[in-house]
C-alpha cells in the first residue's frame, strides 16, 4: 500500500516537474514568477523558489536576472502584506494569521518585535518561515517602513541570489541529479511540504 502510494506520487511529482520545467521555458513564464513571488509574501503558501529553480535550471544564462526579478516582486509583495498588517488587520490578518496558529502566541511576539523587527524580518525573509507572518506582523506593529524594506531586501535577495550562484556554478550537474534522483526528491518534497504545514497548523 505504502509502496503503491509512493509509486502515485513520484508519478504524479514526475509529471508536474515535467509541467513546469516546459513552463519555466516560456516567454511569459516570468510574469507567473512575479505574481508567485509577489503573493507569497502577502498571503500565498507556496514559496517561488517552486517556479524559480526550474526557470534557473532552463534559463541557465538568466539566472541572476530571474533572481532580481523575484527578489523585486516579494519585496514589493512584501509592502502588500505590510498594508495587510497596517490597514486590514481585523478583517484579513487575523483569519491569515489563525490559519497558522499565531494568534495565541502573537501578543508576546509583538511585545519584542519593534525592538528586533529589522532582524527578524532579515532572518525570516532567508528561511522558509513563512514571511507574511513577518510581513502582516510588520505593519500590524508598525515596524519602521524603511528598516522593513532594507530588512526585506537583503534578506530576499540573499535568498535568491545565492540560488542564483548556485545554479550559475553548478546548473548542468544539478538538474542530472535531479532528474536521476526524481523518485526520492519527490517523497522527501512531500514529507517536508507536508511537515511544514503540519508544524505551522499545530505549533
Amino acid at each position: 500500500m505504502i509502496k503503491k502510494i509512493s509509486d502515485q506520487w513520484t508519478a504524479f511529482f514526475q509529471k508536474m516537474y515535467n509541467w513546469v520545467l516546459k513552463c519555466s521555458e516560456h516567454p511569459q513564464a516570468v510574469w507567473l514568477l512575479v505574481l508567485f513571488s509577489f503573493a507569497e509574501s502577502s498571503f500565498f503558501p507556496i514559496p517561488p523558489d517552486v517556479l524559480l529553480i526550474p526557470m534557473m535550471l532552463a534559463r541557465p544564462k538568466q539566472v541572476f536576472r530571474l533572481a532580481g526579478i523575484c527578489t523585486v516582486s516579494s519585496v514589493v509583495g512584501g509592502f502588500a502584506g505590510y498594508a495587510i498588517g497596517m490597514f486590514l488587520y481585523d478583517k484579513v490578518a487575523v483569519p491569515i494569521l489563525s490559519f497558522y496558529n499565531y494568534m495565541d502566541k502573537f501578543q508576546l511576539f509583538v511585545d519584542s518585535y519593534n525592538q528586533y523587527g529589522i532582524w527578524i524580518v532579515a532572518a525570516a525573509g532567508f528561511t522558509p518561515f513563512p514571511y507574511k507572518v513577518i510581513t502582516i506582523t510588520s505593519g500590524m506593529t508598525g515596524l519602521n517602513i524603511a528598516h522593513f524594506a532594507l530588512a526585506s531586501l537583503v534578506s530576499r535577495g540573499g535568498r535568491f541570489f545565492l540560488l542564483a550562484i548556485l545554479f550559475w556554478k553548478f546548473g548542468a550537474p544539478v538538474q542530472k541529479f535531479i532528474e536521476k534522483n526524481l523518485g526520492w526528491l519527490s517523497t522527501l518534497f512531500f514529507i517536508l511540504l507536508a511537515g511544514s504545514f503540519f508544524l505551522l497548523k499545530y505549533l
